[in-house]
């Protein structure tokens, strides 16, 4: 991970463990980065048993260490490699460095070892040591040697980009890539993706954009809570998660070079448990409420982004280990979801809830930032399944919580889970009556919420009573919607 610029520009906008990276009818798929800037780490086995004990089916390297490698053979673990940025030059100029590169490091080990694809250096344009010119050639070259191993159909070439490549990202449809990269660099790069059945790797950090600017952008935005949301004067569409706005804007820029088609998988995002006293919004509650929520995003089918809601997105958390020799500010080194010794780093459940295991599972219409028309208690929402005994963010033992609505699943999706709470779920709906305490405002975010934590706090706060499909989450702190307070009891 490296930090991307500071300009307030473009910070605004550009700046879940799970089973991760496995996959929910039509839904995104979630992994993780497996960082070793550290010397406290487990051994290769053991990560690889934390990984099969938790369901963690997709991992993403920064090199390609054989023994780690070697680690994953036989495990069905998906497997990203790296070739790092000192060797971009080798790879670009030598075809014959870059087919020895692959045949050593992905043919001696696939398919034992089920490498998906490789990540031709990482953030090359930030590098400072300037090896953008050697990226298109040595992703070239290192395609090239897979066709020659006959593995191009089943290990794809990518190279991760820094939001940085941005020249403009505020608001995201006027996104667009940086003059000295978008015809010398991406051009030919998304011609090469889109040649070879590719995908654009992003790494998105929203934690940055938040840091520098607490005064202008809400904590509730950068972490997937409910929130007004912030309208794109370009087209309209309506943002509630400045992940998003970030996405958008590289859709924005890929689409102004006329590449639609092509996916986009974010390589990198997470946020600090722990940061410096001026590293604002870095915590554990923060981190476990971006990376929770994220995850039951994802894997309920609502990663699509207002500018792309059918785009259900791949994405690696970043990172597995805290790395204690990584440099920089403190929250560099408290990105992981465990510590070195296993244990994790805050408790977040690792499966969605409600029927991820498949067999009928509800699958909810994208809404995305186009809200669509209806209003509470009309029609005939689908039948919304009492809440499973697994898969929610869970609170601590010791302290209160709420159960709030997920607004980015959608109207339709609340309307159904308000339904269900409000009838069948028995919870008391009374003060969100029209003229009650709680009607305003009269949406069905709101209304939702207050539902759904009565429903969860008569259920003594039971695991898996706050999750309903993914359109809701549980917050530590008191939640207050209008004039209308929260209860903490039943």
């Amino acid at each position: 991970m490296l930090c991307p610029s500071q300009s307030m520009e473009l910070l605004l906008f550009c700046s879940f463990l799970l089973p991760l990276f496995f996959s929910y009818s039509e839904a995104g798929t979630v992994g993780v980065n497996y960082g070793r800037v550290a010397n406290n780490l487990p051994p290769a086995t053991k990560v690889v048993e934390l990984l099969k004990s938790n369901d963690i089916g997709h991992v993403k390297l920064y090199d390609a260490d054989p023994t780690v490698l070697r680690a994953l053979a036989g495990t069905g673990i998906k497997v990203v490699v790296t070739i790092p940025n000192e060797i971009l030059a080798a790879t670009a100029s030598r075809s014959g460095f870059a087919f020895a590169w692959v045949q050593r490091n992905v043919a001696a080990y696939y398919p034992s070892t089920q490498i998906e694809a490789i990540a031709v250096g990482n953030e090359v344009f930030v590098d400072t040591r300037n090896f953008t010119a050697f990226l298109i050639p040595a992703m070239q070259n290192v395609h090239a040697a897979l066709s020659r191993l006959r593995l191009d159909s089943a290990v794809k070439v990518c190279s991760p980009i820094a939001l940085t490549a941005l020249q403009a990202s505020y608001p995201p449809s006027a996104g667009s890539f940086r003059s000295d990269l978008a015809e010398p660099v991406m051009r030919p790069m998304l011609e090469l993706l889109r040649t070879t059945g590719s995908y654009l790797m992003v790494n998105a950090y929203p934690f940055f954009a938040y840091e520098a600017n607490a005064d202008v952008i809400s904590l509730d935005y950068a972490l997937f809570r409910p929130n007004e949301g912030v309208v794109d004067s370009g087209n309209g569409l309506r943002y509630y998660s400045l992940l998003d706005a970030q996405i958008d804007a590289v859709f924005a820029a890929m689409s102004a070079l006329k590449y639609d088609d092509i996916k986009i998988v974010i390589s990198e995002t997470g946020w600090p448990s722990k940061g410096d006293s001026n590293e604002t919004g870095a915590g554990a509650a923060n981190a476990a409420a971006y990376n929770g929520n994220l995850v039951r995003r994802v894997l309920s089918g609502n990663a699509g982004t207002p500018l792309r809601p059918q785009a259900d997105l791949n994405v690696y958390v970043f990172a597995l280990f805290n790395e204690n020799q990584k440099p920089g500010p403190t929250s560099e080194r408290n990105y992981g979801l465990f510590y070195p010794d296993e244990g994790k780093v805050y408790d977040i459940e690792f499966t969605l809830g409600g029927s991820n295991s498949g067999g009928g599972g509800l699958r909810w219409e994208e809404d995305r930032g186009r809200p669509k028309g209806g209003s509470k208690g009309s029609g005939s929402p689908p039948t919304l399944p009492q809440p499973s005994s697994s898969g929610t963010v869970r609170a601590s033992s010791t302290g209160e919580s709420w159960c709030v609505a997920n607004a980015m699943v959608g109207k339709a999706r609340l309307q159904a889970a308000l339904d269900f709470a409000c009838g069948e779920g028995g919870a008391d709906c009374r003060p969100i009556q029209p003229g009650a305490a709680c009607y305003e405002p009269d949406t069905v975010e709101a209304h939702a919420a207050y539902a759904f934590n009565s429903y969860y706090q008569r259920k003594g706060r039971a695991i898996g009573t706050c999750d309903f499909e993914g359109a809701a989450y549980l917050v530590s702190q008191t939640p207050k919607i209008g004039r209308c307070a929260f209860p903490s009891g039943a």
